[in-house]
């Protein structure tokens, strides 16, 4: 049972600010650490086994699980009390292939978004 996640985000991105100030803003089921992806800190823990330390954003369990991408972003929402469902909507059949482009589409264009924001 995953009891705390940690999320590394780009803290050179403003849109990736702005989105850990909005999830700390947030009622969490479980318990978020945020830590900058470029941070010696998180190279130090996280340098040699995440190759995408940086590039995607990345969740870490507290029991080694990782995410990356639009599996992290689904794994943030789950750990928000308002959006608990819509992760699991967001994970389903249904809905998974447009979350994925849709994150895709967010990361890819992040510094564009926030440049305009």
């Amino acid at each position: 049972m995953i009891s705390r996640l940690t999320v590394l985000y780009d803290e050179r991105c403003a849109l990736c600010v702005r989105c850990r100030d909005w999830m700390l803003s947030q009622d969490a089921l479980v318990p978020l650490d945020f830590l900058a992806s470029h941070s010696i800190r998180a190279v130090q823990l996280y340098g040699r086994v995440i190759p995408w330390l940086g590039d995607e954003l990345v969740v870490v369990g507290d029991g080694g699980e990782v995410w990356v991408g639009p599996a992290a972003f689904l794994v943030c929402l789950w750990a928000l009390a308002d959006y608990r469902e819509w992760s699991h909507r967001l994970a389903g059949d249904t809905f998974s292939k447009v979350a994925v482009k849709f994150f895709a589409t967010l990361s890819k264009k992040r510094r564009w978004i926030a440049y305009l924001t």
